[in-house]
């Protein structure tokens, strides 16, 4: 267990952290939470020794590993992407090579009777047994696993990592932490490197992993589906919640209710006793009650309210500009960049009003597709065509460059803005996380995430009917992916979004083509429509390679209609589970925190006579008791319940 103990920290005269205190125990998942400029990546830091703090210490026990992921890397390897991720094995290969030297001398001696064959003997038992315990092994067959899981193909395997973009060589940095299996593991956004396949299963690798792990992620999906405790930082304090993400959000909501209940009721009281000092201040025979109200209100401890951001701002997009039923369509179309082929022999139609996902592995043409819809890329081969008046508005990865740096971040968005938007536009801003003095400076001196929003912000502008948006969440914080989210929710024109936030995507879109071997496939719903039938499709795989193979009817679909149904419904009776045990925890601390509360009264003997005159006091101890008793017997049965469930699931 890690022990964080009254860490202080300042940034520019702002107390990032105040006295901040948690415990780190085995196998917790816990969520980083808060807005940009909380502290999320600094209390990383400080946890894996990179910044020591002002005040406080972080207590680590001996022998204790800890592995880092950050938001940006550079790598400086030239080794092959198999030959870099298996360092992580760095001791147990210096001792497989001990293990071939001391093999190779036993081989060629022959004084078996000796004192130094028997200690060569000796130490090659000591290496035998060490690099067993550090996974020597399995160091081959576990790389190969993790490198696959990323999204890595054996091909890839003896490529030099230098081929590789960065959020490649970032997948490789994190196969190593994964492979060394330290007993924290520390990751701050690593699902902006990572497609839809690559997070589900980094979470199922995280789900089942025996040590602890901290994320900071804008991703709820993956939240939810691997964390099982949420640490909020706000206003330089720290919230501790025994939940996921969802869960977090509804018992944040239920606190922040009860603070604010608490702080009108104190300002009220402080109200009603600065009244009574100004009524009777002159009074002489009210002095000794008006200087009693004075200290009162001296050694009061005043209540704050959490200045906690909500999502109140909407807007809609302009009205797309009406055009052809045919918004884009391709025949035989091939993209090759030198000799590698992205993209071959396709054929696709987007239609007006479509909603669709781009997914798939990156590399497999996402971004390409989506440059040729938007005019920025041609085709090697086939014919493209674009229907009558469209009008594209085209985000894409590097849409940032195109910005003019001497603009401010308020005049590059008043120069576009027309209509009603023109009186929204610091708002807006705001929602992407320009504020204050921020909306003034120049588009030079922001870094690449800020331009990366402004560009987003800037499109959102623009009348268009064709809306193309490639990875525009990466950048994002919950509250702005709310807000883009709901204006796309409103927008009457065609979208074609590359993204791999579930979350985001959920509901979003009508269709989802997957990009795979460098074809397209089209499945009609949202994404997970898409990744429900992907499931089937693996299962029909896994029967296939059974040899059970077997002619797809109309009773087949029927069942596998009711599986999903029913799969769904155990899923939201878990979730509803959950809630319920939840509110009962809750509810069992109330009790125990009244009934300690009475003991510390009855254990006194000084107050214990004056509860002896309050009448019912025994009976009401003993409704508290049994209905704590009522509880954790409810609490027990649901748990039952909900252990049930997750078995059945499984």
């Amino acid at each position: 267990m890690i022990s964080i103990n009254n860490i202080s920290i300042h940034f520019t005269g702002i107390d990032l952290f105040n006295n901040v205190s948690f415990n780190i125990k085995d196998r917790d998942r816990i969520g980083l939470v808060g807005k940009n400029g909380a502290g999320k990546t600094t209390l990383l830091n400080i946890i894996s020794g990179n910044i020591e703090p002002e005040t406080g210490n972080v207590n680590i026990p001996n022998d204790y590993s800890i592995g880092f992921l950050p938001q940006e890397i550079h790598i400086t390897s030239r080794k092959t992407i198999y030959n870099e991720a298996i360092t992580a094995f760095h001791q147990a290969l210096e001792i497989e090579q001990n293990i071939k030297q001391y093999t190779k001398e036993i081989s060629q001696r022959t004084d078996y009777d000796s004192r130094d064959y028997m200690n060569i003997i000796s130490l090659l038992n000591d290496a035998s047994d060490k690099f067993s315990i550090l996974g020597g092994n399995n160091m081959h067959e576990n790389t190969e696993k993790v490198l696959t899981g990323l999204g890595f193909t054996r091909d890839d395997f003896t490529r030099s990592i230098k081929e590789f973009s960065g959020g490649w060589q970032m997948r490789v940095e994190l196969a190593k932490i994964l492979l060394q299996k330290p007993n924290l593991i520390l990751l701050d956004e690593p699902t902006n490197h990572l497609d839809i396949e690559s997070i589900q299963w980094l979470e199922e690798f995280l789900s089942s992993y025996k040590g602890s792990v901290i994320v900071v992620s804008h991703d709820r999906a993956f939240l939810d589906n691997v964390t099982n405790r949420t640490i909020e930082i706000s206003n330089g304090k720290i919230y501790d919640y025994k939940a996921n993400y969802s869960l977090y959000v509804e018992q944040r909501k239920a606190l922040l209710e009860q603070q604010e209940a608490a702080y009108n009721n104190q300002q009220k009281m402080i109200a009603d006793i600065e009244d009574f000092i100004e009524k009777f201040r002159y009074k002489p025979t009210k002095a000794k009650q008006v200087q009693s109200r004075i200290k009162m209100l001296d050694k009061l401890e005043r209540l704050q309210i959490d200045n906690i951001e909500n999502s109140t701002i909407h807007f809609r997009f302009h009205p797309a500009p009406h055009c052809g039923k045919v918004v884009f369509e391709a025949t035989e179309l091939t993209k090759k960049f030198g000799e590698q082929t992205v993209i071959d022999n396709i054929n696709i139609s987007i239609l007006n009003h479509d909603f669709i996902a781009f997914v798939g592995k990156n590399g497999e043409g996402k971004t390409t597709l989506s440059r040729i819809i938007a005019g920025d890329l041609f085709p090697t081969s086939g014919t493209i065509k674009h229907g009558h008046n469209v009008q594209i508005g085209y985000y894409g990865q590097n849409q940032a460059e195109m910005l003019d740096p001497e603009k401010t971040v308020f005049q590059t968005i008043d120069d576009i803005a027309t209509g009603e938007l023109r009186t929204k536009i610091r708002n807006i801003l705001g929602s992407f996380l320009f504020s204050g003095e921020s909306i003034d400076k120049k588009v030079k001196v922001l870094s690449g995430g800020e331009k990366s929003r402004l560009a987003l912000a800037r499109l959102l502008f623009q009348p268009t009917n064709l809306l193309i948006l490639d990875e525009p969440t990466n950048h994002l914080d919950m509250l702005s992916k709310d807000v883009l989210k709901n204006a796309l929710l409103q927008y009457d024109g065609t979208l074609v979004i590359v993204s791999h936030d579930r979350d985001f995507l959920q509901g979003l879109t009508n269709k989802v083509f997957e990009f795979k071997n460098h074809n397209i496939k089209e499945y009609i719903g949202d994404v997970y429509d898409f990744l429900n039938s992907r499931k089937i499709a693996s299962f029909k795989e896994l029967e296939n390679n059974k040899k059970k193979k077997k002619v797809e009817t109309i009773e087949d679909k029927s069942l596998q209609k009711k599986l999903w149904l029913k799969k769904k419904s155990k899923e939201k009776e878990e979730r509803n589970l959950i809630i319920k045990i939840s509110t009962i925890e809750n509810k069992i601390n109330d009790c125990e925190s009244r009934i300690n509360e009475m003991d510390k009264i009855l254990m006194d003997p000084l107050k214990y006579k004056d509860a002896l005159s309050q009448k019912g006091i025994f009976e009401n101890y003993q409704k508290i008791k049994a209905e704590l008793d009522d509880l954790v017997t409810t609490w027990d049965k649901l748990l039952i319940e909900l252990e049930k469930i997750k078995t059945e699931q499984e």
